[in-house]
């Protein structure tokens, strides 16, 4: 999950398109060639309506796309095919049309740059109705009994109480999967704080651990995000670091000194896509929904083990007033 401003963050069905980070930087290098120019190997055949969209690895990013597959599937009546993809590849696939929508973008300021503002493939589709924040987070148990836990400038007189092996003789700040770009590493370093930054792998790997730390109440401090299910099982409450501004957000990223912003998560469509896409597009531009509602399927799929269309089905049949109107025209 990124910006300038955020310096951030399935099941697949059969029809899917799974695409690796790697494979995906593979094929875009280091601006070797024009993507944009080259035309889509997924694309269907004419008679046959598919729209295809882009996966991102958490799984509030995975409840938005199981909501608008199955409604695009079962209102309709097109095929949809699912790419999962890294924030980066992400843009660089929706700019070349390998997909046509990105339905929450935690904000990526080079990428809305290159493609809106320049080459303009990509426009934007609206706000997703969801506000995102990044941050750093204790277990509210542990901030219960040590209040001043939760100011940054205190959190060296805890480094010992988060050592791990994996952190050594610091404390340790867990951050998800290394493929989120964040600015933690710099924080560490930029207010000089006795701590080490250690990846789980991924969110599922990171949820795991701190629901672990949880039953046993062990402290712990985390990299995290809301909107974000687990908060419901693992009350948390967020460090204060040093107020955000947009001149430290304009800082190079290794020198960023201040905290994360909060911002409106938004949608983007390729631009052929949102001319022509016909009622697919107009759905995904009016797909429109609260944390709360994001918040309801992701708990499904991550914490009751549903599957990703089981989840959405369950939304979906409880909440007809909220996305009916995703399909007016």
């Amino acid at each position: 999950m990124a910006r300038t401003r955020i310096r951030a963050r399935a099941r697949l069905r059969t029809s899917a398109i799974v695409v690796s980070a790697g494979a995906m930087l593979a094929v875009t290098g280091c601006g070797a060639a024009d993507m944009t120019k080259q035309a889509s190997p997924f694309a269907a055949p004419a008679d046959i309506r598919t729209v295809t969209l882009s996966v991102q690895s958490w799984v509030g990013a995975q409840a938005n796309v199981a909501v608008a597959q199955k409604i695009l599937e079962d209102e309709l009546g097109y095929r949809v095919d699912l790419v999962q993809t890294d924030e980066v590849p992400a843009w660089d696939a929706l700019s070349q049309g390998r997909v046509d929508a990105i339905l929450e973008d935690w904000g990526h300021p080079d990428q809305e740059k290159l493609y809106v503002e320049d080459k303009k493939t990509i426009v934007s589709g609206g706000d997703l109705g969801v506000t995102g924040h990044i941050g750093w987070y204790v277990p509210k148990y542990w901030a219960d009994a040590h209040p001043d836990v939760t100011d940054w400038k205190n959190l060296d007189e805890y480094a010992d109480e988060l050592r791990t092996p994996e952190s050594g003789d610091k404390g340790q700040l867990m951050d998800g999967s290394p493929s989120y770009v964040t600015n933690d590493k710099a924080l560490v370093k930029n207010l000089g704080l006795d701590y080490k930054v250690v990846f789980a792998g991924s969110e599922a790997a990171q949820i795991t651990q701190m629901q672990q730390f949880a039953k046993e109440k062990k402290p712990f401090l985390s990299y995290w995000y809301q909107p974000q299910w687990l908060f419901n099982e693992v009350p948390m409450v967020e460090v204060k670091l040093p107020e955000y501004s947009e001149a430290c957000a304009a800082k190079a990223p290794e020198d960023i000194d201040c905290a994360y912003p909060t911002t409106p998560l938004q949608k983007y469509l390729n631009a052929g896509f949102a001319k022509r896409g016909g009622d697919a597009a107009s759905f995904l531009k009016k797909f429109h929904w609260s944390e709360k509602d994001q918040n309801e399927v992701s708990e499904l799929i991550a914490s009751e083990r549903l599957t990703p269309d089981e989840a959405a089905g369950r939304w979906i049949e409880k909440h007809p007033g909220t996305w009916k109107k995703w399909l007016d025209r």
